[in-house]
């Protein structure tokens, strides 16, 4: 504790002097990097992280995950989480850390150059204290990484599974690339929500851009199927190549439940049937049975 609290007074002291030494050390390890943060962020982040280490040593104890240390974390991940969205790499995000040595082993040189004993062990809790906030912001910058690559899946599957509106009381749902179970999951979600919005009571999901159904991938299906008969619509599955047709039979997958069509349009021409429009060719337009027109 008293090594933790000669060490906070050190920095206190010579706070102006040591963050000047500090801003050159780190401005020489971004040469890759340096048109990513602006000078004024980099001593802001530098100033507060300097007063959060301050505080960190005279409450804190030996381990850096008490309570005493929240605020040196709170201020890592804050700049780890910043330098992971700005594209810095892990190692330039450690060197915010690592660069913090230089000034304070030279503080630390003049403040105990008459007790060499106690320079060692000084410089040794030192190294061990910034080594370990060191990987801790490699740790928190990951954990930022991590965050951002779960955001861009997410939106990513959201974006390959669009719901249209091909006609009233007609959605489609084209498919694209492999199904596996998070994405089939944003699949319902996604037509759910739609056929909710809607109130459609048919919903065609078009495998054509599907490269291979297994077992699985059939049982993905027929759950979303299932799910949406439950909220009163009725799915028709379109793009039955004759190579997936072949793998469904010889799978032995039951879809003798399911309307099942080879193209979107077949599939099309159902639906509409389904709900009593029919199409004209020419210059007509797409007619109800009872009379009432809705335009081409």
């Amino acid at each position: 504790m008293k090594s933790k609290t000669m060490l906070a007074e050190l920095i206190r002291n010579n706070e102006t002097a040591i963050l000047d030494e500090w801003l050159a050390e780190q401005q020489k390890s971004l040469t890759r990097s340096r048109d990513k943060i602006s000078d004024t962020d980099l001593k802001a982040d530098s100033s507060a992280f300097l007063r959060s280490l301050v505080d960190g040593l005279q409450v804190g104890d030996g381990d850096l995950s008490s309570p005493g240390w929240k605020g040196v974390h709170g201020e890592l991940d804050k700049i780890a989480s910043s330098r992971a969205r700005k594209g810095f790499t892990p190692s330039e995000t450690a060197m915010f850390v690592f660069s913090l040595k230089q000034p304070l082993f030279a503080r630390l040189g003049k403040e105990l150059a008459a007790k060499p004993a106690e320079l060692a062990s000084e410089t040794w809790n030192l190294t061990t204290l910034l080594d370990r906030l060191g990987l801790s912001s490699t740790e928190a910058y990951q954990r930022s990484r991590e965050e951002v690559i779960m955001r861009q899946q997410r939106e990513l599957l959201e974006l390959s599974t669009p719901v249209v509106e091909l006609w009233d009381d007609i959605l489609a749902l084209p498919l694209i690339g492999t199904l596996d179970s998070n994405r089939t999951q944003v699949v319902m979600e996604s037509l759910l929500q739609k056929i909710v919005e809607s109130g459609a009571s048919i919903a065609i999901i078009d495998i054509t851009g599907v490269p291979t159904v297994d077992t699985l991938v059939a049982q993905h299906l027929m759950k979303t199927v299932a799910a949406a008969r439950l909220m009163g619509a009725d799915c028709i599955i379109s793009g039955i190549r004759p190579q997936i047709a072949q793998t469904i039979v010889h799978l032995g997958v039951d879809l003798t439940a399911v309307t099942t069509k080879a193209s979107l349009a077949d599939a099309f021409r159902v639906a509409l049937q389904r709900t009593g429009a029919s199409i004209t060719k020419g210059k007509g337009a797409v007619k109800n049975p009872e009379g009432a027109g809705a335009a081409s």
